[in-house]
């Protein structure tokens, strides 16, 4: 593994979607997250139709995300051992199968739970193997506007994904809607099988247990330094910000307006959207390094503006800013890749991912219970400082790199 003591030249987004195979990665993607937000949605609605119990409708909406942590500790090895087309077409085929199982009505609320809970563990493998497989599609800097571009169609999908499975639901009910999911399964599993390139899984370990060779690496993984920095970097500052979104429900209560957590909850995906776009397309590969300290700083920063409880329109443009922060990441995508050993590339794109949803879903749930007891503006006040003393903790490695 070498380390190049230069940024890679600026690209291109045309540059990055005049790559065929990524194309076709993308675009199975897309499809990817489109029928999940769908189907959890749907599921939402199903279990709170047959309980009538708002806990009960949270967990359905997250049971899809909770078995990444589960996933992540226990199975991460396969991303490396696996060929990355039979992981993701194989995925979605169970995905589909699923939905179909949900759509037909068959199973009561807690059996609807259950069932996403287990099949959504093996999704762990599969995000890996789709993150792994990204840098093998789009080398330099192509790489790092590739990464941006997958961030953006999962920011887009919240954006236009709630209101589409939302009159999907209207229109056709939810189990109608758990047919689309079904139907946009099986074309993503069909054009990855069809279209992306076949090749062999990297990792060379395929006799030990997959369990035991996922502690090892994972390991391994942690206990290099830098390896280590770049992780912590990635994970805690937006994860203690996700604290915030606990809350949102409540404060949009708070200040009177019931309606607008919807914009709240917008407003920080269209930052994202807006940051990755921009900071992508308009920052070369250095200056984008140079920025991850401020862009990170900016996570934050505006969250300490909800501590007098602003109206809608006011904490909608603090909720954009803040999201549009997370463009920093971008700035360490490209030397975390190399700072990872190829061979367990997967499931060091695993263990980030992994890492991610896991502290995002705590930070949220210790969010939610601090807002029992203290005021939601003052919640998300201290969502925001929180991230930025884990900037500030983590300065020296949001630093760019000596050239």
């Amino acid at each position: 593994m070498t380390t190049p003591q230069a940024a890679p030249t600026g690209a291109t987004y045309r540059e990055v979607f005049a790559v065929r195979q990524f194309r076709v990665l993308f675009t199975g993607y897309t499809l990817f997250l489109g029928g999940e937000t769908v189907k959890l949605l749907a599921l939402s609605v199903t279990v709170y139709a047959g309980t009538g119990s708002s806990l009960l409708a949270a967990l359905a909406y997250v049971a899809g995300f909770l078995p990444f942590a589960l996933g992540g500790t226990l199975l991460l090895a396969y991303a490396d051992r696996w060929p990355p087309r039979a992981v993701l077409a194989g995925y979605d085929l169970v995905r589909a199968v699923v939905a179909a199982v949900l759509a037909a009505g068959v199973l009561s609320p807690a059996a609807m739970l259950v069932l996403v809970f287990v099949t959504g563990v093996p999704g762990a493998i599969a995000s890996a193997a789709r993150g792994a497989l990204l840098p093998e599609l789009l080398d330099g800097d192509r790489y790092v506007l590739g990464r941006a571009v997958f961030s953006m169609a999962a920011g887009g999908t919240q954006v236009l994904g709630f209101a589409a499975g939302g009159m999907l639901i209207a229109a056709i009910g939810p189990y109608g809607a758990l047919w689309i999911t079904v139907a946009s399964c099986l074309l993503s599993a069909a054009l990855l099988r069809l279209r992306l390139a076949g090749g062999p899984g990297r990792g060379t370990t395929a006799g030990t247990y997959a369990v035991r060779q996922t502690w090892r690496v994972n390991r391994e993984l942690l206990r290099r330094p830098e390896v280590r920095s770049l992780l912590l970097a990635q994970w805690l500052p937006p994860a203690l910000v996700v604290g915030a979104e606990g809350v949102l429900v409540p404060y949009a209560v708070r200040i009177g307006v019931p309606g607008s957590a919807g914009l709240l909850f917008t407003a920080v995906a269209l930052g994202m959207l807006a940051g990755d776009l921009v900071i992508g397309r308009l920052a070369g590969p250095e200056r984008r390094e140079r920025l991850a300290r401020p862009l990170a700083l900016l996570l934050g920063a505006p969250l300490l503006g909800f501590v007098p409880s602003p109206g809608p329109g006011v904490a909608a443009v603090l909720l954009a800013v803040s999201g549009f922060g997370v463009a920093y990441q971008l700035g360490l995508a490209r030397r975390f890749l190399e700072a990872v050993p190829t061979e367990s590339r997967g499931q060091a794109f695993g263990l980030a991912l992994t890492g991610t949803t896991t502290l995002q879903g705590l930070s949220a749930a210790g969010g939610g219970a601090l807002g029992e007891v203290v005021a939601p503006g003052l919640v998300v006040g201290a969502a925001g400082a929180a991230s930025l003393l884990a900037v500030r903790a983590l300065w020296r490695v949001l630093a760019p790199p000596p050239r």
